[in-house]
């Protein structure tokens, strides 16, 4: 169920905050608060600064694997004798990078005396924040299909254990198949001690989606990849034999199950999903270009990620009941014959002349139950589905006439979108299977007339997440419905709310009134009647100038995670949504369940509006939770965009991010530009700028308004100057092209200047700051715009406070309380006490802290004095610039909300293990 604002349901308000839902309360654990950064100077500075590399630059290029015993002790800052880190990590030389001997676990099986089910961990029926992943059950073994985006996440708040998955398949190598999977395999990775050790199974393509994990996975070889299918070319194309391709592929036969796979292509015609001809992406000398679907005289060319999986799972037949009488009739001694006939073996009489047969002295074998997992993408993959024979002989028909070798489908689990499910096409092939239950637990909008109506009410469902089917034992075959979680209203939650906390009925009044009474520059709220009321909590320097007149449609923050590490219950991964409304918006890191998080925050069709009206998406360091929801986003909206003139969309973010996006490239289409963000630090900036400016005063007026042409590396020029020096990114045109272009964008967006400033934590980790356009207040004078800092993953350092001067907001990770110092400088993160001395030191008028680790799963451990200016983020809170002078008032109602919450819950801690190498 969506995430519900407790506040916003009591008041019945436009949307500000939203918070998830309280359980029970504990008092705070006061913490005492000292000032590091008392010796730096504060100063306001509405001009961009530079940003000074605050790491040692000399001293880490010395650095090497001798050095391991002394680099691995905290390291102090270079400019303050307070701050340390651990250089290791921000060089990206962790110990615990260091590959484990992992191998495949034999687990002791028992195909009779077992329990199986199969279950659906999420359909997107509903608010679509989950795609389909089907869990198949054993006492001893599980089996995951697909790994969509929020699995892990799903599985944590369900209480679903992955200790036991030896194998996971894919029915696509796409976004939307397998988004959930580098957290998934983190979370395996980091079990125990030596971690844990699974088989992937897919169609054409996994190696590329393989190698795009392997650039931040570092525990990759715990993976054993399993490609079936026509194999790709070097260029990433698969070439199909229509003659050759829909025999089954019989990958897992054991004592459990057998598992096989029939390959789907899209017939015809271009897949839909596909995008145009050519797709390119580029950053200095990288380059990835991939051609798409077409036809000639060989076969049908596809790219990877269009071929899709019907996968068929079967389990064994139980045997027959064995009569010893009548062995003994047959002349038979009990021993070692009846064992074999057991063991479906004729053996011969003891006393009489004969054979004796298995069917003499056996009941018949019961048939195993038969599932079948469907994946159809598309029409033009229904075309081929409708030919496939190789399905023939689990078809039947509604009679109980069936051919002597037919096999019988209990089950069929339906992956395919409903606009596939809903064609009269499709719905004909459903009714192959005779008497199959069958499951549609496809990822698209829920049909207003359902699909069951068409088929049979009592065969056919629209899944609910966490339904089951029971394969095992055989008298408990079919639909069980018991372990699907009781929908809760809105009046419910506010029931259980007032039931538990009777004061957030006064709170929420309270909270209203901030937003009924405007603030002054002079720190006073006007009430309704136009009295004074004092308000001390607003600090002594009063109102911004940026905020004067500021209008609600200017710009909006809305944290879609908040968490660290791993998806938990209650916070989802890193990602920030800029909304400047009409100007469109930007995403500020993009893990995974971003997408999720949109369609929860703004609904379905919302969301949709939200990703087409992306400009750009910067990404500050390549943590699996900071971008692994980004080709999600990507692919959506090339599909949005399908047909209708647009620019690629511009990913700015540090170097090897190009890597993930190149191999994920070669599986779909993604529709964007990339731009490392060394190019887009202020120094870069200050030399494009400068490139501009002589190549305009050089330039004929005939190259006017070109922007950037071919003089703008001529020799001796400032551009070519620059990137020479030492320390410079490389000389490179298409950079300056993208700069260009950024450029551009951000002016239409209102947005004066992006720029990324170095951080530390890990190797090519960035913050990131917004400038907006000046402005005119009522009486005419120009006045800066706002400005929002990002800090992205760090430890406090002098280049993250001197970007942060006189910034309107700051958004600074907290991950730790001020007790676990230790294992923030071990793990180069902040403290909650660090994060606001960063704001304090830097005169930031409002601080939100973010990114907490997940032992704090609903509130984090922090001291309440000095938080005069400071906002603890959540989950889908939305901060409209406008509101920011009532910003801090908000603490107490939240202390209020969570009261028994704060501090670490044991029963919602997260593994640790990911933390180390994706945080």
């Amino acid at each position: 169920m969506p995430q519900v604002t407790s506040l916003r349901l009591l008041m019945n308000h436009s949307s500000h905050f939203f918070l998830p839902k309280p359980r029970t309360l504990q008092p705070i654990r006061p913490l005492s608060l000292s000032v590091v950064f008392s010796s730096l100077p504060r100063r306001h500075n509405k001009n961009l600064p530079s940003s000074p590399n605050p790491l040692n630059s000399r001293s880490r290029g010395k650095s090497s694997l001798i050095e391991t015993k002394t680099e691995d002790k905290p390291q102090k800052m270079e400019g303050t004798e307070s701050i340390r880190f651990n250089k290791r990590r921000a060089e990206g030389k962790d110990k615990g990078d260091k590959p484990k001997n992992l191998q495949l676990k034999a687990r002791k099986l028992n195909p009779v005396n077992t329990t199986c089910y199969l279950q659906v961990l999420g359909t997107g029926m509903d608010t679509q924040d989950t795609s389909p992943s089907v869990l198949l059950f054993f006492d001893k073994q599980r089996f995951i299909f697909n790994a969509g985006e929020g699995l892990l996440r799903f599985c944590a708040e369900h209480k679903i254990k992955l200790s036991k998955i030896d194998h996971i398949f894919l029915s696509r190598v796409c976004s939307e198949t397998a988004g959930g999977l580098p957290g998934l395999l983190l979370t395996l990775a980091g079990m125990g001690e030596e971690g844990m050790c699974v088989n992937m199974w897919g169609p054409s393509g996994l190696k590329y989606l393989v190698a795009a994990m392997k650039t931040f996975i570092p525990n990759a070889a715990m993976v054993h990849t399993h490609s079936f299918g026509p194999s790709p070319d070097n260029d990433g194309i698969v070439m199909l034999d229509s003659t050759k391709f829909s025999e089954p592929i019989k990958l897992v036969d054991d004592e459990l199950v057998k598992i096989s796979a029939i390959l789907l292509r899209p017939n015809g015609r271009i897949d839909p999903k596909s995008g145009p001809q050519e797709s390119t992406i580029k950053e200095g000398k990288n380059e990835s270009i991939v051609s798409h679907c077409a036809n000639n005289e060989s076969g049908t060319a596809i790219k990877p990620g269009d071929l899709s999986v019907i996968y068929v799972c079967e389990l064994p037949e139980i045997q027959g009941k064995f009569y010893p009488e009548k062995a003994q009739a047959l002349g038979l001694n009990p021993g070692p014959k009846y064992k074999a006939l057991q063991l479906n073996k004729s053996v011969k009489s003891d006393l009489l002349d004969i054979m004796v047969e298995p069917s003499d002295v056996m009941d018949p074998p019961i048939p195993g139950p038969i599932v079948l997992l469907v994946d159809c993408p598309t029409l033009s993959h229904l075309e081929n589905l409708l030919s496939v024979d190789s399905l023939n002989e689990y078809c039947t028909n509604f009679s109980d006439d069936r051919s002597e070798n037919a096999k019988v489908v209990n089950c069929v689990i339906h992956l395919s979108p409903s606009s596939v499910t809903s064609s009269p096409d499709y719905q004909r092939w459903m009714k192959r299977f005779g008497k199959a239950q069958h499951i549609m637990a496809g990822h698209e909008r829920p049909l207003k007339a359902p699909i069951l109506c068409r088929i049979s009410l009592s065969r056919c469902v629209n899944s609910n997440y966490m339904v089951q089917f029971n394969l095992r034992p055989l008298t408990s075959l079919g639909f069980d419905k018991s372990s699907i979680p009781v929908s809760t209203n809105r009046s419910e939650i506010v029931k259980e709310l007032l039931t538990e906390i009777p004061e957030i009925v006064d709170a929420a009044r309270q909270v209203r009134q901030l937003w009924d009474h405007p603030v002054e520059g002079n720190g006073h709220a006007v009430s309704s009647d136009g009295s004074i009321i004092e308000e001390p909590w607003i600090d002594e320097l009063g109102l911004p100038s940026c905020l004067e007149n500021i209008c609600r449609e200017d710009m909006e923050i809305v944290l879609l995670g908040t968490g660290s590490s791993q998806p938990s219950k209650y916070r989802n991964v890193s990602s920030i949504y800029i909304n400047l409304f009409s100007e469109g918006s930007l995403l500020l890191d993009c893990g995974e369940g971003t997408l999720g998080q949109l369609k929860r925050r703004f609904g379905v069709e919302g969301a949709d509006n939200a990703v087409r009206s992306l400009r750009c998406i910067w990404i500050s360091h390549i943590h699996a939770d900071h971008h692994t929801g980004l080709a999600r986003i990507l692919a959506l909206r090339r599909d949005l965009l399908k047909g209708i003139p647009h620019e690629p969309l511009l990913v700015v973010g540090p170097g090897q991010l190009l890597r993930f996006l190149s191999a994920y490239q070669r599986l779909e289409e993604l529709d964007m530009e990339f731009l490392d963000c060394r190019h887009t630090t202020q120094a870069s900036w200050d030399a494009f700028d400068s490139s501009l400016d002589a190549d305009i005063e050089k330039s004929a007026p005939a190259n006017s308004g070109n922007g950037v042409d071919s003089t703008l590396f001529a020799k001796g020029s400032p551009m070519q100057s620059y990137w020479k020096r030492p320390g410079s990114p490389p000389n490179n045109s298409a950079a300056q092209l993208m700069l260009s272009k950024l450029k551009k964008l951000l002016q239409d967006a209102g947005l004066e200047r992006l720029v990324s400033f170095p951080v530390v934590h890990c190797s090519q980790a960035f913050g990131v700051t917004l400038q907006a356009a000046e402005r005119t207040n009522s009486v005419g004078e120009v006045i800066a715009g706002w400005k929002v800092v990002y800090s992205g993953d760090t430890r406090p350092c002098p280049a993250l406070i001197e970007a942060s001067r006189g910034a309107t907001v700051l958004i600074h990770e907290a991950t730790f309380e001020d007790e676990m110092v230790d294992e923030a400088i071990a793990r180069n993160h902040s403290t909650t006490k660090e994060a606001m001395e960063v704001g304090e030191a830097a005169g930031v008028y409002r601080i939100i802290l973010t990114h907490f680790s997940q032992r704090y799963p609903k509130i984090p451990v922090f001291e309440a004095t000095h938080m005069h200016n400071v906002c603890i983020g959540f989950d889908m809170m939305s901060i409209n610039v406008a509101d920011l002078p009532v910003l801090p008032r908000v603490l107490p109602h939240l202390k209020l909300l969570f009261r028994n919450e704060m501090g670490f819950d044991e029963s919602d801690e997260v593994v640790h293990g990911v933390g180390a190498v994706s945080s």
